[in-house]
């Protein structure tokens, strides 16, 4: 069965101008309910991550200005938004639905989070609308819990990976792959195990022949026993932050091959959505709902 993570407090309601990016936590299920796509039976509420997992990623210092709201405005700038309580609480409810999502694919092969993918955040800071790297956490969480030997990232969202390259970067049992706009954000860029940068404009052929010539290989060399998908749909041309130019058909191919790549090698595979940045929310809804119907179609 798929298990897919979410709860009401993933769409977190912010002030005026910051909540474009947040509207699409609540359309997505609604959407995969509506088509009939999923069932309530598919959608699980994550309880809240404990502090000691939080603190096995991130540094106490950053912790603490986290849960007591006290952030420079320096640093809450960064992050894209005003830090409220209920924002932190969100973002520990995403992360203990990414490491249930670890859980849950080990079980069905495959598990999902209508939000996640928090690749920005840094042991120590926040930024891109990142405040906790949940991707990191639950790696961490398996790699403790002798449940995976080596994880692999296949981060496809249009921004890098930064903060996700720069907390594993001398964890030789996470490899973490990104690929990403060579001239989008962040300007400054972190050492992936391996990084690759794509041009402006890039369409569906050239990014999926750069897929397909690099995916197959990395798991022959990596050997992962398990992945983390961050299936970010800001490489659709009709991203406004994106500089890519896949069509909806292009990206829908990119999910189809790293879903059914998995599902050929066996591998556990959790999916996290990353960003998405349409000026049509129809597009960006859309786009997502894609991932989640190739899951029910390639794994059930």
């Amino acid at each position: 069965m798929l298990k897919i993570a979410y709860a009401p407090i993933f769409h977190h309601p912010l002030p005026e101008g910051h909540r474009f990016p947040m509207v699409k936590y609540s359309l997505i299920p609604e959407q995969l309910l509506y088509e009939g796509t999923c069932t309530e039976e598919n959608f699980f509420a994550p309880e809240k991550l404990s502090e000691s997992q939080i603190l096995r990623t991130h540094t106490e210092d950053y912790w603490n200005k986290l849960k007591t709201n006290s952030l420079s405005r320096k640093e809450e700038r960064k992050t894209g938004f005003p830090l409220t309580p209920k924002l932190v609480e969100r973002e520990i409810t995403i992360c203990q639905g990414t490491i249930d999502n670890a859980n849950y694919a080990l079980e069905y092969g495959i598990s999902m989070n209508i939000a996640g993918g928090t690749h920005h955040a840094y042991a120590n800071s926040g930024e891109g609308f990142c405040l906790l790297n949940d991707i990191a956490i639950a790696s961490h969480w398996l790699l403790d819990n002798k449940l995976a030997k080596q994880i692999l990232v296949v981060d496809l969202d249009v921004h890098q990976g930064n903060g996700t390259a720069k907390i594993m970067e001398n964890e030789k049992r996470v490899f973490t792959f990104s690929m990403h706009g060579e001239k989008n954000y962040p300007m400054h860029k972190e050492a992936s195990d391996l990084d690759i940068e794509l041009p402006d404009g890039t369409e569906d052929d050239a990014y999926l022949k750069v897929l397909e010539n690099n995916l197959p290989r990395l798991i022959d060399e990596v050997q992962p026993d398990f992945i983390f998908f961050q299936s970010g749909v800001d490489v659709l041309a009709t991203d406004k932050l994106g500089r890519l130019a896949l069509s909806m058909e292009g990206c829908k191919q990119r999910d189809k091959f790293v879903l059914e790549t998995c599902k050929n090698n066996n591998i556990p595979l959790a999916v996290n959505m990353g960003g998405g940045y349409s000026h049509k929310l129809a597009d960006i809804v859309n786009a997502h709902a894609n991932t989640y119907r190739l899951a029910q179609e390639v794994f059930f």
